[in-house]
């Protein structure tokens, strides 16, 4: 399937590289330091899990390396090139969002007047499409991700799990080098929630893309690749042991 299932020939290059990065809000008295001193490497089609308790910087770190939310100091390189120096943005970051990075997150935020093709049309057009050329990839897109059949519905007339996926394409649109997914799963039960964790990492094997995904979900962590974990702004890599039944800890 042409631009859609097509496994990358770069696989093992850097895809992503935080250094260092560090966010701090307030001063004085008021200072919070929501993260410190945070580095990881993501390779392409490296599926990666962020972990940790509510509060412990995690969502900071990913608006970070998804250029939402800019560091107070470390830098960030995305496909090789420097994109962020501490508060410093070296190129237009929303340009840069739109062509490189992809985002999923707990709630799918499909535009409810919109049925499940056009949510992901809208997001191809924006890149540039035609109207004709990004309902085709609409189309495939929903077609690879096994909704095509729900193209015509609403987003109140699918599951929570057929809304994600929706949402995953919809984060393929622009063919992102990174896919970032906050808490993607958290409404949705195990069954349903391991299906969308399963998908990003087809997603990672056949496109080629990488996928950092924050989570509280433990029950799917043997799909993943990398495990890193953050506490009280610091982050670190944790090891992967997967027991009898397939799962993680």
């Amino acid at each position: 399937m042409s631009g859609v299932s097509s496994a990358a020939s770069e696989t093992g290059s850097v895809a992503i590289q935080a250094e260092s990065l560090t966010k701090i809000y307030g001063s004085g008295n008021t200072e919070v330091v929501a993260m410190q001193d945070a580095s990881m490497t993501v390779k392409s089609g490296e599926v990666v899990a962020l972990l940790g308790p509510s509060g412990s910087g995690k969502s900071t770190f990913l608006t970070a390396v998804g250029l939402i939310n800019q560091p107070t100091s470390g830098k960030i390189y995305i496909a090789g090139q420097l994109i962020v120096d501490g508060p410093l943005a070296l190129t237009d970051l929303r340009s840069f969002r739109r062509r490189h990075l992809g985002f999923v997150f707990q709630k799918s935020n499909l535009i409810p007047f919109l049925k499940a093709v056009e949510n992901v049309q809208i997001a191809c057009e924006l890149n540039g499409m035609s109207s004709r050329q990004a309902r085709l990839r609409a189309l495939e897109l929903l077609d690879y991700l096994g909704t095509k059949d729900r193209a015509q519905s609403y987003p109140s007339m699918l599951s929570g799990g057929q809304q994600q996926r929706v949402a995953v394409a919809r984060a393929l649109a622009n063919r992102p080098s990174v896919i970032l997914a906050d808490e993607p799963t958290a409404a949705l039960d195990s069954f349903r929630g391991r299906q969308v964790m399963e998908l990003f990492s087809q997603v990672a094997r056949e496109h080629g893309t990488s996928v950092i995904v924050v989570t509280h979900d433990h029950r799917s962590l043997d799909v993943f690749d990398t495990l890193y974990e953050m506490e009280d702004g610091k982050l670190s890599r944790r090891t992967l042991t997967v027991n009898a039944e397939g799962g993680g800890h």
